[in-house]
């Protein structure tokens, strides 16, 4: 479960999932249910589409994960500068557009007050003295990173506030994107001039930073009262990242871009489950041979600064490492790509020699070739394994199920079962609109028995199927079990988290209060709990 989908509790988490409030609560429910690890998308701060995958920066968090109501408590913050607003839902769905209205304003007015009480003598002699120490510390440590995030953000406000003037004035749909629209020198990322650019708009600048420090802080708290009861975290990278990115823009020589920073290709992948036009994710590639010839420095900076936030650390579209899919920039569509070699091993073995043996997790979903696999063998990364996608019918031989995805053809425990992902319907929105004859060949295999339809039906409407599944998941052989929340409490497909290849009504939902310290919470618990010994996890 990702934070944004931390519920509205006791007065907190308006409008969207914090790191205080209710995520407490929800490490005190995993401990209660005997789990050992709490599985997140992306912590960055999220651009086109809400998405987690499309973010300002790959180091930095999300200003809207920032819990107001500790700030308070903190003494950061004033508490009518955290008021929310009416038009905020206290509960329900996280609607984005408001959410950002309103958050970013109320973190810009608690981050100059911040500064205040750091800079000026008079307002800040009675500031904590390791508050302020702790600050310039952050800033310092994270400087690799963070000076061009703040610098991107401030002049990506400036520029994107000129484009909507245009786009009112003349009616244009003019973008005001890094590559497009800035003056050249900045949009190359001339040293000078965003040196000039920073003195002039010093405040807005450091403005970025408070707000980073914020956020760290409360995730380093968070994250330090889980391993107190004993639960580590997944994080999720995704391998790209977006091309409105302070990433991109502060390293453009790491990528495929023209004299004007424009992608030559960019990210996707060819038709496959998910879609049968493939997936134009529109991230500009690699330059794998500058990475190789710069020692990965930016992958190690990259993975390095991940293990700090996090335990293990999922890596999504792992075969891109492989091979990945190159579409020619400005396609309307991924069918005409074509597959070019990634940096493979080399790349996992140079960022190993600096930083140790590597947590990871490779996410091996889709088109698979032996190649691929066998970089993940000799990585000896974890694969995953999705039991939605064990019961497929036109792989049945003879009446016996040969589909890799289920348990019992599971050939190694290096591996991660889930009942679904972020990508999927919930298990039980699947299960509520499949067909008789798959629905009739889960029933029998969690039963093992034949089951004809009609009872297949009632086993599906009473969630002895979606059980069963948890249950197949808890009892298998793979080295970790992760279950998403919605399956856990029988939520169908309004708590689906995304959809492929759409940009609407995703990342939106959020869970009930009462499913984390209610009375149906302690049943799950409790339930959960028990399969947890059973099955020595």
């Amino acid at each position: 479960m990702h934070p944004s989908s931390l519920p509205f509790a006791g007065g907190k988490n308006a409008g969207i999932g914090t790191f205080g409030g209710s995520a407490y609560d929800f490490i005190d429910w995993l401990e209660s249910a005997g789990m050992k690890l709490w599985q997140v998308l992306p912590l960055g701060p999220t651009g086109y589409g809400d998405s987690p995958y499309q973010s300002f920066s790959t180091f930095a968090l999300n200003p809207l994960f920032i819990d107001l109501v500790n700030l308070v408590e903190r003494g950061w913050a004033k508490k009518k500068d955290v008021r929310v607003p009416d038009y905020i839902n206290r509960s329900g769905s996280v609607e984005y557009g408001g959410v950002v209205w309103w958050k970013a304003g109320a973190l810009r007015t608690v981050a100059k007050n911040f500064l205040n009480l750091i800079t000026n003598p008079e307002d800040g002699e009675n500031f904590q003295t390791d508050v302020k120490s702790s600050f310039y510390a952050f800033c310092r440590d994270n400087a690799f990173w963070l000076d061009d995030y703040a610098a991107f953000m401030c002049i990506k406000a400036h520029f994107d506030a000129k484009a909507q003037q245009e786009r009112e004035q003349n009616h244009s749909n003019v973008s005001g994107a890094w590559n497009t629209y800035w003056d050249k020198p900045l949009a190359r990322h001339n040293k000078a001039a965003v040196d000039k650019w920073v003195n002039a708009h010093l405040e807005d600048y450091l403005v970025h930073k408070v707000v980073q420090f914020f956020a760290f802080t409360q995730w380093g708290e968070l994250r330090a009262y889980a391993a107190s009861k004993g639960i580590k975290i997944i994080g999720d990278i995704p391998i790209f990242v977006s091309p409105d990115s302070s990433d991109v823009w502060a390293n453009q020589k790491f990528f495929l871009l023209d004299e004007n920073g424009i992608p030559t290709h960019v990210a996707g992948v060819p038709p496959d489950y998910f879609s049968a036009t493939g997936q134009l994710w529109g991230n500009p590639l690699y330059d794998w041979d500058a990475l190789k010839k710069a020692k990965y420095s930016w992958w190690k900076d990259r993975i390095r600064a991940t293990l700090k936030l996090v335990d293990y650390v999922r890596i999504d579209h792992f075969r891109g490492f492989e091979s990945f899919w190159a579409v020619p920039y400005g396609s309307e569509n991924a069918i005409n790509g074509e597959w070019r070699k990634g940096p493979g091993k080399a790349l996992f073995d140079s960022i190993r020699k600096e930083l140790g043996e590597l947590p990871l997790i490779a996410e091996d979903l889709g088109i698979i070739t032996d190649e691929v696999r066998a970089l993940r063998d000799e990585c000896g990364f974890p694969g995953m394994k999705i039991l939605q996608f064990a019961f497929n019918p036109n792989e049945a031989w003879n009446g016996a199920l040969v589909n890799a995805f289920l348990p019992h053809q599971f050939t190694t425990t290096n591996c991660v079962v889930y009942t679904g992902t972020h990508d999927n319907d919930t298990t039980q929105g699947l299960l509520n609109g499949m067909d008789d004859q798959t629905l009739s060949l889960i029933a029998s295999y969690v039963s093992g028995r034949n089951v004809d339809v009609q009872t297949a039906k009632k086993l599906r409407a009473s969630g002895h199927l979606r059980r069963s599944l948890i249950q197949l998941a808890m009892s298998s052989t793979a080295a970790f079990a992760i279950i998403p929340m919605q399956d856990i409490y029988g939520i169908g497909a309004e708590g689906r988290m995304n959809t492929p290849s759409t940009s609407q009504a995703n990342w939106a939902w959020r869970i009930d209060n009462a499913l984390l310290t209610g009375a149906k919470a302690k049943t799950a618990a409790a339930h959960l709990k028990e399969q947890c010994v059973l099955y020595n996890r």
